[in-house]
């Protein structure tokens, strides 16, 4: 019988991930089980619910909060110089708003990554998450943080920002551990070209202390758009299932309106639900 490791891979892309948020909580209503799972910037704030089994929290929060002031406002970027406040996002919101169920986490023995951007070498740095101790939290914050509307974030000698800069869809690296039978969930649709940023000019000038960082960044479009193909072309030979939204799909990275936060997730359920006996079977799991 052939041996084999099964992981998800989930993309970021802001409050697209409310996408990726709908359609774990499918994955996990049906009792699929993963070995590991790897989230890059919002696929990691939202993915560690899988670990931590808390099938809605996702969007229970980023709807209830998402017109806090301290939650994704340019009054807080200005007044602060993050989009998002850090100990809003990852004390206050996780361990008294809406409790993150950090001994769920810690019990499951699911393995559960991160991907940060190195500022200085201009690198991926991919960071196992074992516990979401305070430490931990500041690589899971580094990966979520925006360029151009997140300060740089320091942590254990690093100096670090979004994920996405860097490594978008870490298919290729979960491979290289030995994940060998993935479902990977993509915020983009399927027929989505990244084109190069209009930002990179005003990037070399506020990221000027890491000119490596930012040539990561000028490099993106041509980085994504190849790992993307490399994700279709092992869909194409039944080597991963894909979850990605339908053609139609539109939604600002920065949303607050709960309305469309729903729709989102909502898309991201019907997607996967529509997959769902598929994944079973790819992952020889059957329902609870």
């Amino acid at each position: 019988m052939e041996n084999f490791k099964t992981g998800l891979v989930m993309e970021g892309g802001g409050m697209r991930g409310m996408f990726t948020a709908g359609a774990i909580d499918v994955l996990m209503e049906n009792g699929i089980i993963f070995e590991g799972a790897i989230g890059v910037s919002a696929g990691a704030t939202f993915g560690c619910n899988y670990k931590s089994k808390q099938i809605g929290r996702a969007i229970r929060y980023n709807k209830k909060y998402s017109h806090h002031p301290k939650y994704g406002s340019f009054s807080n970027l200005f007044k602060t110089g993050n989009l998002y406040d850090p100990e809003f996002c990852y004390d206050i919101l996780p361990h008294k708003l809406d409790v993150f169920d950090l001994e769920t986490y810690k019990k499951n023995p699911m393995e559960f990554y991160v991907v940060v951007s190195d500022c200085v070498s201009g690198n991926p740095i991919y960071k196992k998450l074992e516990t979401c101790d305070k430490n931990e939290l500041t690589w899971m914050r580094a990966s979520a943080s925006i360029p151009l509307v997140s300060k740089v974030v320091e942590v254990d000698g690093y100096k670090l920002l979004d994920g996405g800069m860097t490594d978008s869809i870490p298919l290729q690296y979960f491979e290289s551990l030995g994940y060998n039978r993935n479902i990977v969930i993509l915020t983009q649709t399927r027929s989505f070209v990244k084109k190069p940023t209009k930002m990179i000019g005003l990037m070399k000038f506020m990221l000027h202390k890491y000119p490596k960082v930012v040539e990561s960044m000028k490099n993106r479009p041509k980085r994504y758009n190849s790992e993307k193909k490399y994700v279709f072309e092992k869909e194409s030979k039944g080597e991963v299932i894909v979850i990605c939204p339908p053609e139609n799909f539109k939604m600002n990275r920065l949303e607050h309106n709960p309305q469309k936060l729903q729709a989102c997730y909502e898309a991201g359920r019907q997607s996967a639900l529509e997959k769902i006996d598929e994944i079973k079977n790819f992952l020889n799991q059957k329902s609870i």
